[in-house]
């Protein structure tokens, strides 16, 4: 259980982040639910968590903009008293082949899914450091441990991520604070439902289907929680066997 843990979760609208934000909830986090979107879909998420029984508030941020991130970061502290746990699940994709992307494509890509996660280390560290208790999941890809046609922004990104979390894992580890990625594989969302069913990749999982969001928040929990304590700097494949 993570009782009475205040959370930070980017991308929390919907898919992976809407799995983990109910997921720290069930296990007795409040949420900070961080999100571009203003369409109700966030709000929606916050009403599910008031019903678990928990504190949920709404932040609209751009994570990539480093100022609007560390005011965010200010207001969840006053509105929660502590930040406990972040998880920099925000991210977006602008597929194309490298001949063909473009230079906003790549430096979008960078600024919202390695420079974001970033900004919100930077702000919420110093608050885990000073209370000698934390805990960051960056949620990565297998895409940046094994790349993938198509995705150089998005690769690169994420084996960024990866290489930021094994540096603050050394980092903040005396100050009690761990620092862990997850690298999914396939998951079932939004952002994969546009893909052909007998795309080649999903024949390549060993496993044979595409992962759940819920698969990916139970790990989440896990890394957030005290069982975690003496695990840091770790990157855990969440991926049906697709990366070994």
């Amino acid at each position: 259980m993570i009782n009475n843990r205040a959370a930070i979760v980017t991308g929390a609208s919907r898919g992976i982040g809407r799995a983990i934000s109910l997921k720290l909830a069930a296990e007795g986090a409040d949420i900070a639910l961080l999100d571009m979107a203003q369409n109700g879909q966030t709000e929606a998420v916050a009403q599910e968590i008031e019903a678990l029984g928990r504190k949920a508030r709404c932040y609209c941020c751009d994570v990539a903009d480093f100022s609007q991130v560390k005011e965010t970061v200010n207001q969840v502290k006053a509105d929660f008293g502590s930040v406990d746990i972040l998880v920099n699940n925000a991210g977006i994709i602008k597929d194309q082949p490298l001949a063909l992307m473009s230079e906003e494509s790549f430096d979008r890509v960078l600024a919202v899914d390695l420079k974001g996660a970033f900004n919100l280390c930077r702000h919420t560290a110093p608050l885990m450091m000073r209370q000698r208790w934390g805990r960051i999941v960056n949620i990565a890809s297998v895409a940046g441990l094994m790349g993938n046609p198509g995705q150089a922004n998005y690769a690169s990104a994420k084996a960024g991520l990866i290489g930021l979390t094994k540096t603050l894992a050394r980092e903040l580890a005396p100050r009690g604070v761990c620092c862990n990625a997850i690298a999914p594989g396939f998951i079932a969302t939004d952002m994969t439902a546009h893909l052909p069913a007998d795309l080649p990749l999903l024949q390549q999982i060993p496993l044979g289907r595409p992962g759940l969001p819920e698969e990916v928040a139970s790990l989440v929990a896990f890394l957030a929680g005290d069982s975690a304590a003496y695990i840091t700097g770790e990157v855990i494949r969440v991926d049906g066997g697709l990366a070994m």
